[in-house]
């Protein structure tokens, strides 16, 4: 079982940048085993993928939204995976969500939201002038 633990968000104005973190906790889960996940979830949306890395961080997925301005990276000897946003547009405010599972190794399109079993409580990015 695996606790995931997000941090990093707030208000920020357009344009402006935010890391976010997911920090891993359990003890009979290794993080740096499993790939991971940022989603995010706006008022009166579906929660929707955001970016995907996998479990050594050589393979990344990114939705097309944030393609260029959005970095998903992951600290395994730290147990913590980030998401770096740059460029925040008012449409990304959304409390964001990190995900991960024992069962997933790779980072692809092919990734589903019910693939993810461990989420953490979200975190809340709020782009706003």
């Amino acid at each position: 079982q695996v606790t995931l633990v997000e941090s990093g968000g707030g208000l920020v104005r357009p344009g402006g940048s935010l890391r976010l973190s997911c920090a891993a906790s359990g003890r009979t889960f290794t993080f740096s085993s499993y790939a991971m996940g940022w989603y995010r979830q706006a008022p009166g949306k579906l929660r929707e993928r955001v970016a995907f890395i996998s479990w050594s961080g050589g393979d990344t997925y990114y939705a097309d939204s944030v393609k260029g301005r959005f970095t998903i990276s992951r600290d395994n000897a730290k147990n913590t995976g980030y998401l770096q946003m740059n460029s925040l547009k008012v449409e990304n405010t959304a409390t964001y969500y990190c995900a991960t599972d024992p069962d997933l190794y790779c980072a692809g399109d092919n990734l589903a939201e019910g693939d993810f079993t461990s989420w953490g409580q979200g975190t809340q990015v709020t782009v706003s002038s």
